[in-house]
């Protein structure tokens, strides 16, 4: 029988038999486009900038080549000085992170920890005093233990930036500048990002050398599997409009996005009151919490978690298939990473967004940005009295300029971003031994 030897397998990747035996306890024989673009020159060492979204495989693509490269070249264990850095902007994106390391170096003597915040300190520094390969970790509290010489970075020989342009919206720049700061000048930098504004090209520029670059799907554009629909309507008819909805899509799993943390919690309390299981996940919740929540979201005993944009960055759970935008986003690239949530490695999904009259300029942006007309639905009782569709002709599409992020110019560092947002700071850290 003759094989398609045009479709890459994990095996001709020339990964090592103890990361293969991992894959294939997960079932996992082909790799995505970017584990498949991204992996071979990794293991050679070279620099990389990815621009991908979270759901496309990127964490395989880049925890692959850091435990081969590790793992290739034994050093003795150092307390506190870890081989590998990870920088991501979400506790939620830590922990997954932490969780793959953990799977796909199962049959590895490496031993890493996973640093956020949410709960004491004691642990991670017990953690990081016994010594780790390698640490995930979110920049506010990394940094803390940085000046209190809990952790070093002078040892790091793979640096990865995960989600820059989060890190960006989120204020963390100038901790980030601060840690790249402590790293050796010689190591293999990786960055990936879902959108490459000016600021990230600029930081891509600073951070790597001579990088091989991978791009998964163009920046800022919206997934392709997902079926976009927006729906016109009065603020005071939408909870009537997501309850209709979501009677009408009896769906496994739906993701709801609420502008405010208030407004999440008020959702989920007014899904719960009309017979709608439902969680709220913001930053105001405890780190307990919100691991409760996503728990019983990704098993299914919760239909309906309701999310702010910052809270859903790390939400990477299969079976979302419905995605609903109760507010319109303020800034049109959290779209594109919202309606990500569903369509995962290649399924499909749909995603209705509630748009009332207060909110027709930001889905002008949002037009604009992704440079499409998203359809209109109007078939629903509450679309009567609602204001005109107010989707760009396409004449005004191609004029109008892509949006571009809020910056005070002069480049990434000088970003002038409001102050980090609460519960982003403190960390936690869990450590592993596999053999």
């Amino acid at each position: 029988m003759n094989q398609d030897t045009s479709v890459p397998t994990f095996a001709s990747l020339n990964l090592a038999a103890p990361l293969l035996r991992a894959l294939v306890e997960k079932a996992y024989t082909h790799p995505s486009p970017i584990q498949a673009k991204a992996i071979p020159p990794l293991l050679e060492g070279r620099d990389l900038i990815g621009c991908a979204q979270t759901g496309t495989g990127k964490t395989a693509a880049f925890a692959l080549p850091i435990l081969q490269r590790l793992a290739a070249r034994p050093q003795p264990n150092q307390p506190r000085r870890p081989r590998a850095l990870i920088l991501t902007p979400t506790r939620e994106l830590a922990a997954q992170i932490g969780e793959n390391i953990a799977f796909y170096g199962r049959h590895l003597s490496l031993r890493h920890a996973v640093i956020f915040g949410g709960v004491g300190e004691h642990p991670q520094i017990k953690a990081l005093a016994a010594g780790v390969e390698i640490v995930v970790a979110t920049p506010g509290r990394l940094l803390d233990l940085m000046e209190r010489n809990f952790v070093a970075l002078d040892r790091a020989e793979i640096f990865v930036l995960d989600e820059a342009d989060r890190m960006l919206d989120m204020g963390f720049a100038p901790d980030v500048k601060r840690i790249i700061a402590r790293l050796p000048a010689r190591r293999q930098s990786l960055l990936f990002s879902a959108t490459m504004p000016e600021e990230i090209r600029d930081l891509a520029n600073r951070l790597l050398h001579d990088p091989v670059r991978v791009d998964v799907a163009p920046a800022a554009t919206t997934v392709e599997r997902v079926e976009q629909r927006v729906c016109h309507v009065q603020r005071g008819d939408k909870h009537r409009l997501l309850v209709h909805t979501l009677r009408q899509h009896p769906q496994d799993l739906v993701l709801v996005f609420s502008r405010t943390k208030h407004g999440a919690n008020r959702i989920a309390d007014n899904l719960e009151r009309d017979g709608i299981q439902a969680a709220a996940i913001h930053g105001n919740k405890s780190q307990g919490a919100r691991q409760r929540a996503l728990e019983d979201f990704r098993t299914g005993r919760t239909r309906v978690l309701v999310a702010t944009d910052i809270a859903a960055r790390g939400i990477d759970v299969k079976g979302i298939a419905l995605v609903v935008n109760f507010d319109i986003p303020e800034e049109p690239e959290a779209y594109v990473h919202r309606i990500g949530r569903t369509a995962r490695m290649g399924a499909k999904g749909l995603a209705f967004s509630f748009c009332d009259p207060s909110e027709h300029g930001s889905w002008r942006d949002i037009q604009r940005l992704i440079r499409q007309s998203i359809p209109v639905h109007a078939d629903h009782p509450f679309a009567a009295g609602a204001a005109r569709p107010v989707n760009p002709e396409p004449q005004q599409q191609q004029a109008a300029p892509a949006h571009q992020p809020h910056r005070s110019g002069g480049g990434f560092w000088r970003t002038n971003r409001s102050p980090r947002r609460p519960g982003y700071a403190s960390g936690y850290a869990s450590s592993h031994r596999r053999g």
